[in-house]
Order: structure tokens, then sequence, then C-alpha cells
């Protein structure tokens, strides 16, 4: 079997899941486990973010919510978008609660519940900005009252997402939050619609920056009854400035490998493919069985990347192939097949963090972590 790992630390999901719920206090935690659990594995994050204090998952497909359901996970799961008319069935036999925001999938989330004798519980999608999904402010009050209208749905909640959360000075986080307080302002008993409503807004970013002095009081009080927190459950950073708020939050998941085969390439000679790399000395070349298939991206050789091996950091030369990376070791003949590769985590003295390979890929952290393919075996402890 292939040497190449994820190792996922369940402890630091557990322990991140219970300083984020402390943080959300009174509000409850929601553990993001869309795409496979930020590439931990869904089922797994979800149980560590459920046994370190978080009531509710959220996911972004209806088969992501299956597969938690199908894991025996019983907890609140909550769909991110609105799921299509035909998937509304599946919705309802899994106890899953849908994002709503159009009268299409109103009138089809309510045949579905009816179809079944059942009350669904839906949350009312706001879009206060960001111009993804969402009703439109003005539009709220309609569909809040056309839910309760309805006697197989249930308005459980209402909610918003914030564009810019992590840019600490973009006032645009408090348009945003403005709207969505003046939306629930709107829905009042006198207006037909239940309340308390689960109001819900912050994501890792806002729940990280309530706590500092600097932050507005809107963005303070944006915890409301439910955060969704994503990132910062697998202990990574949602922006630059937020690094600091990480406190006790630890990185949940190392990359690692071995070397497959070492040779000495001559100076003069190429690497790779399109021979983008060319030594300028002899060096000893060891060659990794991970490529982008797996997540290390085509151009990190290209871009500085570097992996670690016997505790010191070593350069990725040439692009990087589909299965394959290959690494300058300089003059250092020790380096044989079956020493560890670190991609991302700590060996001996030194650390690479999804973070620092985020800045050199000119991206983010989750897309680092969420490329990581599922052909790499995931390893729990």
């Amino acid at each position: 079997m292939r040497p190449t790992s994820a190792v996922v630390d369940l402890e630091a999901l557990e322990a991140n899941a219970a300083e984020l719920a402390r943080r959300a206090a009174p509000a409850e935690l929601c553990a993001v486990v869309k795409a496979d659990g930020y590439g931990h594995g869904s089922v797994a994050a979800g149980r560590a973010a459920l046994a370190g204090g978080a009531t509710w998952l959220a996911v972004a497909l209806v088969e992501e919510g299956v597969e938690l359901r199908e894991a025996g996970v019983t907890a609140p799961i909550l769909l991110l978008s609105e799921p299509r008319p035909n998937e509304m069935v599946e919705v309802v036999a899994h106890d899953l609660r849908p994002s709503v925001y159009s009268p299409v999938g109103l009138a089809a989330a309510a045949a579905a519940a009816a179809s079944a004798a059942r009350r669904l519980p839906v949350h009312l999608k706001i879009d206060t900005g960001m111009n993804r999904v969402g009703a439109h402010p003005d539009d709220a009050l309609l569909l809040a009252r056309a839910i309760v209208a309805k006697s197989d749905l249930e308005l459980e909640g209402v909610w918003t997402h914030c564009a810019v959360a992590d840019e600490l000075d973009n006032p645009f986080t408090d348009e945003q939050l403005g709207r969505y307080e003046d939306v629930l302002a709107l829905l009042t008993d006198r207006d037909g619609v239940r309340r308390p409503l689960r109001r819900h807004a912050a994501n890792s970013a806002l729940l990280l920056s309530a706590g500092r002095p600097d932050t507005s009081p809107i963005r303070r009080r944006s915890r409301y009854d439910m955060v969704r927190a994503g990132i910062a459950l697998y202990g990574l950073s949602p922006g630059a400035g937020l690094d600091g708020e990480l406190g006790g939050l630890r990185p949940a998941m190392g990359l690692r490998t071995e070397v497959s085969y070492v040779k000495t390439v001559r100076a003069g000679e190429a690497i790779s493919y399109g021979l983008a790399h060319r030594f300028s000395s002899d060096s000893c070349v060891a060659t990794v069985p991970i490529g982008y298939a797996d997540g290390a991206r085509r151009d990190y050789g290209l871009l500085g990347g570097e992996v670690l091996i016997r505790g010191r950091r070593r350069s990725v030369v040439g692009v990087v192939t589909m299965d394959q990376l290959m690494v300058d070791c300089g003059s250092d003949g020790d380096v044989v097949a079956g020493d560890e590769v670190v991609l991302i985590g700590r060996q001996g003295s030194e650390s690479i963090s999804a973070e620092e390979i985020a800045v050199r890929l000119d991206t983010i952290p989750y897309e680092v972590v969420c490329d990581i393919g599922r052909r790499v075996r995931r390893l729990y402890r």
C-alpha cells in the first residue's frame, strides 16, 4: 500500500470544538463538515465536533447529509444551500434541515413533507450582500409568511452569510449584519411568523473576532443563537488578520509520505515534465509518491514549495506530476528510500503549515486541505 496518508488528530478536533463552543456560548455551535469535513473526513470530524460540544452539523449537499445519517449521526444537520426540488424527498427521509430561499424550493419542501406525513423544519437564507444564494431582504417577509402558512413546514431558523468577515477593517460586514437585523425586526408574531427563531450569521471569522476590543458592537452580538464554525474547527485561520485569535486551537491534519527512490542528477541536467528546473550542481534527488491527483499542486515546486525530510526543509523541483514529485536534497547523500516526508505538519524542530502553503500558492488554507484527494488514506488517531 502506498505510504502517503493524511493523519487526522481526532483529539485536536474535539478540543477545537470545545474551545469554539466555549467562545460561542450561550449560542449553540454548528460544526461545518461539508466537503468531506474540509478533507478531514466528514463522519470522523462530525463525531469529534459533537463530542466536543457542537450541537448541530452543517453540510452543503444532500448526499453529504445522507452520509452522516447512514453513519449513525443523529444530531440536527443543516443544508447550507437549497436542495433541488427532486432532492426534497431525500431531505425529509433523512431528517435534514434544508435552507430555503425560493418559492419553488418552498413548494417542493412542503410537498415532500406532506407526502411523508411529516412536518419539516426549514431555515430561511437571506442574501444580505454576498450575492451568491439567498432571498433578497425585500422578499424575506413574504417568504417567511409563505412558510408559516404551510402546515407541513416549520420556520425554524433565519440566517445569512458574510462575505468579508475575515477582513476586520472592512465595514461591509457591519452593513450585512445590519440588513440581517432589519429582516429579523420584520419577523414578529404580529406578522404571523413564530418567534423565537434560531438566528445565525457568524462564521469562524466572526466568532474569532467577537472578543477583540476593536470589534464593532454588531459584530460582537453576531453570535445570536447559533454559530457556524468551519475552518476554525480544523485549527486553521480564516484570515491572516485573525491568526492571533486562534488561541488554543490547533491544526488537526498532517500530510506525510516517504521517499520512494533516490538518485544523483548531474549538473546541467533538468527534471520533470517540461524540464522546467535545471541543476547548477550535482544533486541528490528524492522521488516522493504524491502528486497533483492527491492535492499537491502542479506548480508547487515552481513557486518555491518545500517538504521536510530528516528534519530539514527541502525544495520541490520541477513540476509536480500526477502521482509523484521530486525533491532536491543537495549534497545530502544520507537521504534514502523509506525516509519520512512531511508536506504538512512537524518533523523535528521544523514545521510546514497549511497557511504557509496557502501563502506560497496565493490561495487560502481551505483550498489546501480540501484539495487532498480521496485516494490519500486518512489515518485517525
